[in-house]
This record gives C-alpha cells, sequence and structure tokens, in this order.
C-alpha cells in the first residue's frame, strides 16, 4: 500500500505541475506584458549616437533594430569590441594546414527562438541572397533532421537505451515540487541541493541527457534549471533523440555571424575591433545616464570618448568565452582563471550606480563554471566513418553522444560536412568536450585540462573502443585543438534574483546592459534568443519604440496537451 501511495503522490505532484503552474503563468502574465509591450519612457526617438560595447550577438543585434525598426543611420552606430574579431561566443575560424577550431555549438531550437527567428527573417543569406538567414537555416535543419540513436554510451562501448527517463518516485515528487515553486524562494539554492534528500535522480537517464545537452552542473543554479524544465518543457518529451536541435548549415560564425555583420557593414555601421572598454562614466545624481566611454588601444593611451546626451550606451556586462585559451596536438590549452575583462568592467560600473547587477557570483569561481571542448581535423572521413557505424547516425543526424562513465564526462558532436566554408571535400571535423576538467582521464592518467589534444583524443578512442585503431587513425589526424573556457558556465552560477540586472536598469536614460548576465523574466541563459531579445528590449526601451512589440516567451508550460505528454515522459 505504501508504494502505491507514493505513486500516487509522484504523480500527483506532476499532475498539480500544469494546473499551479497555469495559475503562476497568469499572476505573471502582466510581468510578461510589461516586458513585451514596451512604452516610451526615456526622451525622443531622435538620439544622436549609439555604442555598442562589445561585438557579441547581442551588440549586432541591437544595432541591426536600431537601423530596421528605428530609423539609426549606420554611420551612428558604434560597435567597440576588444578582440580581433566579432561574434563574441559564436565563433568558427581555422584551415586545412592548422586545423579548425569551434570552441563550442549553440544548440539553436525552432519553437523557442522567437525574437532570432524573427530578426534574421529580415537578414538576408550571403549564400542564397533571395533568402534570409532564417529560411536558411529553417531549410538547412528540415533537410537534415536530428534523431540521436547513440545518445548516452557506457564504459564497455555499450548504447543505453534511453527510452525511460530513470526516475523514481521520489526523483518525480521532486521535480514536480520545483515547477510549482516561486523563483523568488530559490535564491542561491543548486540543483544537487534540491534533490539532496533523492541522490538517484543524478544516476538517471534524464539527468545524464539534460546535464550535457545543456551543460548543467550539479552545483549550477536552481533558477537555471527550473527556467530551462519551464521553458524546454516540450523537449522533455523528446530529449533522448534531441529532434528538437535546430543546426545551421556551417558553424555559426559563418551561419549567423557573417550575415548580420555583412548587413550591418552595408549599411555603414562602423566596427572598432581590438578596441577594449576598461570603464564607463556617469552623471552624478539618482537616474543613471553614462557620460564618457574609456577605450584602451593596442600600445596607445587611454581614449576617453565622451557621449552627448542624445548618445545612448549598450554594455555587454560580461562574457562567457572571456579568458578561453587554445592548445593544439602536443600542447595543453592554458587555464587562465584572472577575473575576465568583461567582468572587471561590469564590477566597475555596479560600484557607480544602484541597479546595475553584481559580477561576483558569476565571475569568481572558475573551478566551477569552466569546461574544456576540442575539435578534430581530420584528412579524409575514415574516423567519422568508424563513429558512424558506431553510432547508427551519419553527420549531422546524431546531435550529442555522451559517455556517460567517463571521468571528465565526455560528449562529441559531428556536424553535417563540410563544418566551415573554406574546408576542403577531402577533410572532415567533429568537436566534443568534457565538463569534469579537474578529474584523471579513465586511460589518460592526467586531468584533462593538463592534456594535450593528440592525449585527448586518445581517451576518446578508448571510450569509443578504437583504441586497436589508434595508429591508423593518427595518421589521418591533422590537429586536435583544445579549448579550455574557465567562464563557459559563468551564466548558471548560484545567485541571488537582485545579482543579475535588468536590462534598462530603472533609472536609465540613455544607458542599458545586454548579455547572458541580465535578467529577462521566463527567459533562459545560453541561448541565442537571450542575447537578440535582451537587444529588442534594449533598443525598444531607449529609442521608445511603441508600434512594435518583442516576441513574448512561447507559454509552452501552460499548454495542457504538452504537460501531459511530460508527465507521460516521466513515467517511461
Amino acid at each position: 500500500m505504501g508504494k502505491k501511495k507514493n505513486v500516487l503522490l509522484a504523480a500527483g505532484a506532476l499532475a498539480g505541475t500544469a494546473v499551479a503552474a497555469a495559475v503562476y503563468a497568469k499572476k505573471q502574465e502582466d510581468t510578461r506584458l510589461k516586458e513585451n509591450t514596451v512604452k516610451k519612457t526615456y526622451g525622443p526617438i531622435e538620439k544622436n549616437h549609439a555604442y555598442f560595447v562589445g561585438g557579441g550577438l547581442a551588440s549586432l543585434a541591437g544595432a541591426a533594430y536600431l537601423i530596421r525598426d528605428c530609423g539609426m543611420k549606420g554611420e551612428n552606430i558604434h560597435i567597440l569590441e576588444g578582440m580581433h574579431v566579432l561574434g563574441g561566443s559564436n565563433d568558427g575560424a581555422g584551415d586545412v594546414e592548422h586545423g579548425f577550431i569551434c570552441r563550442g555549438g549553440r544548440m539553436l531550437n525552432e519553437e523557442t527562438y522567437e525574437n532570432f527567428w524573427e530578426l534574421f527573417s529580415s537578414i538576408p543569406s550571403i549564400d542564397v541572397p533571395e533568402k534570409s538567414v532564417t529560411e536558411e537555416i529553417l531549410n538547412f535543419d528540415h533537410h537534415h533532421p536530428t534523431h540521436a540513436q547513440a545518445r548516452l554510451v557506457d564504459k564497455f562501448g555499450i548504447i543505453q537505451d534511453v527510452k525511460s527517463m530513470g526516475f523514481n518516485n521520489e526523483d518525480r515528487m521532486a521535480l514536480g515540487k520545483l515547477m510549482i515553486t516561486p523563483e523568488e524562494k530559490l535564491d542561491n539554492m543548486t540543483i544537487q541541493q534540491w534533490f539532496s534528500h533523492t541522490p538517484h535522480f543524478f544516476t538517471t537517464n534524464f539527468w545524464y541527457m539534460w546535464q550535457t545537452t545543456f551543460a548543467f552542473q550539479k552545483w549550477s543554479s536552481l533558477f537555471e534549471f527550473k527556467r530551462y524544465m519551464e521553458r524546454m518543457i516540450f523537449e522533455f518529451s523528446r530529449i533522448e533523440t534531441l529532434e528538437g536541435v535546430t543546426r545551421t548549415p556551417y558553424n555559426q560564425y559563418e551561419s549567423v555571424i557573417l550575415p548580420i555583420k555583412v548587413y550591418l557593414e552595408e549599411r555603414g555601421v562602423d566596427f572598432s575591433i581590438k578596441a577594449t572598454v576598461t570603464d564607463i562614466d556617469f552623471k552624478e545624481g539618482n537616474q543613471i545616464t553614462a557620460t564618457a566611454i574609456h577605450i584602451q588601444r593596442d600600445g596607445e593611451e587611454e581614449e576617453i570618448l565622451e557621449l552627448s546626451e542624445d548618445d545612448i550606451c549598450f554594455m555587454t556586462n560580461g562574457c562567457m568565452t572571456d579568458n578561453a585559451a587554445l592548445g593544439d596536438l602536443y600542447t595543453p590549452a592554458e587555464y587562465i582563471a584572472d577575473k575576465p575583462i568583461s567582468g572587471e568592467l561590469w564590477a566597475k560600473v555596479a560600484k557607480k550606480k544602484p541597479g546595475l547587477g553584481n559580477p561576483e557570483p558569476f565571475f569568481n569561481h572558475p573551478d566551477e563554471s569552466n569546461w574544456e571542448s576540442f575539435t578534430v581535423t581530420c584528412k579524409g572521413n575514415k574516423l567519422l566513418k568508424m563513429i558512424e557505424e558506431f553510432s547508427g547516425n551519419i553527420p549531422g543526424s546524431g546531435a550529442l553522444m555522451t559517455f556517460k562513465d567517463s571521468n571528465w564526462l565526455m560528449s562529441i558532436v559531428v556536424a553535417a560536412q563540410p563544418h566551415f566554408k573554406n574546408q576542403p571535400m577531402d577533410t572532415t571535423i567533429f568537436w566534443g568536450y568534457g565538463l569534469y576538467t579537474n578529474q584523471e582521464g579513465d586511460y589518460i592518467k592526467k586531468t584533462m585540462r593538463d592534456c594535450t589534444g593528440e592525449e585527448i583524443l586518445t581517451e576518446l578512442l578508448h571510450h569509443l573502443h578504437f583504441e586497436d585503431k589508434k595508429e591508423e587513425i593518427m595518421e589521418d589526424v591533422i590537429n586536435v585543438i583544445p579549448c579550455m573556457m574557465p567562464y563557459i558556465d559563468a551564466q548558471f552560477q548560484p545567485r541571488k534574483m537582485t545579482d543579475r540586472p535588468h536590462v534598462v536598469p530603472e533609472g536609465s536614460t540613455n544607458f542599458a546592459m545586454i548579455s547572458q548576465f541580465v535578467e529577462i523574466p521566463e527567459d533562459m541563459v545560453f541561448t541565442e534568443e537571450y542575447s537578440v531579445r535582451a537587444a529588442r528590449i534594449a533598443v525598444y526601451t531607449l529609442m521608445g519604440v511603441t508600434d512594435k512589440k518583442i516576441c513574448p516567451v512561447t507559454p509552452y508550460k501552460k499548454d495542457p496537451k504538452v504537460l501531459a505528454k511530460a508527465l507521460k515522459t516521466s513515467y517511461r
């Protein structure tokens, strides 16, 4: 009788989630409408110049919105980037001689990238100008559907049956309770703390798949885990196949960043690369009015750019790929744990005015926020064919394959080939990552962060049980480039609700913050959509746009059919 009672309680908790989530969502409706229907509050529409601190996707999107929706001239828009290339964390580079590199790959999603698809529907494709980038990506994705057949692999090289999520009743109860708990009660809590009474949760197929799909750690913020569960609740029912992953034709620098960069260049936007912003000055008083930007260029004295009353300033308050370092086949990637430039700038600014957030929880724990990726470049397709035969997935169809018993918790992604526009037809690439970089490998007795590219590949070959073919495989390897990223998970760090600033802080007249470290109700960080949505909120608010609306967060968590399907999945 006790067991039956527990089953009924668990079912009731999850079923009750549908009702409770709907009630909570109704309470949040006014907040969401306020975020998505921006009213004119901050001065005249006619602004002089716009300055973007940081050259990532949010800044590029903001510049596009200023041109498209506000009629601002391109030559009045200035993007200041400290690196030698634009794009922020959306990257992809290399050549056949030295090897190619993807620090990571953002998994796009057709259903939840509302503002991303809307914006890029007005950005022409570079390869097919009569098509938009949105059409190009979605057409490619629909012709290259994802259906992972080897989502989890154990230490014996056996592909796991992951149709069952593997929950027990305590796991279901804990998940159901989390879904109905208000965020206001979750300050500083970690995922591990919430599930401490049911450690079995961290042994389930669900946790291995959810963790590695989105790069969560046990010590990650419960806020973000809850947001992902609510925002991606419809993905819960197909997490074992990753059918919801939307892939770009090439790496995201070439498929996303280059088209919008060309769009902005053609309209006269001013790009200043290798221009590091070291500080921002504000007018004294209760309002938040940016008055000057401090810029440091290589080998030059600091430049102070004075802002007029009609200028506006958008600051990227944190970058998750700051301090990233590359290695190669014979050299480990350096682990640079210093506070990143973007975090230092945010700290300076936050001390000057209230309401600008707190960077300390995000950029003070590189031991918790790091993981390491690696990109393998080979002559020919021998290794890719072996992986295809092992997994049952042709390149581009498998999304993520995770070696669940790996000490590093390694995963690999084999994208459709070619993944780079300058990648020859006789060259293949794939990339992977490990979440636990301070752990000794199962076969290479060194921590991942201390390993060369060759050693990381060797560890992978053992998990694939290809070790007897190592010499044959290595003959075709051009390079394996490790990339250590100390702050790649910084946006998932435990925090208080107030640690992330609003996009346009209260009292701002000309200043906004756009990044993965701002607060946008109901949306989930570590996504392209978050950057684009932040940019749109910032531009529409500071420019007083009232005739256009920001696409709201799609309320899947209120859909009875979606919730019923998720409930059914939890009992598989």
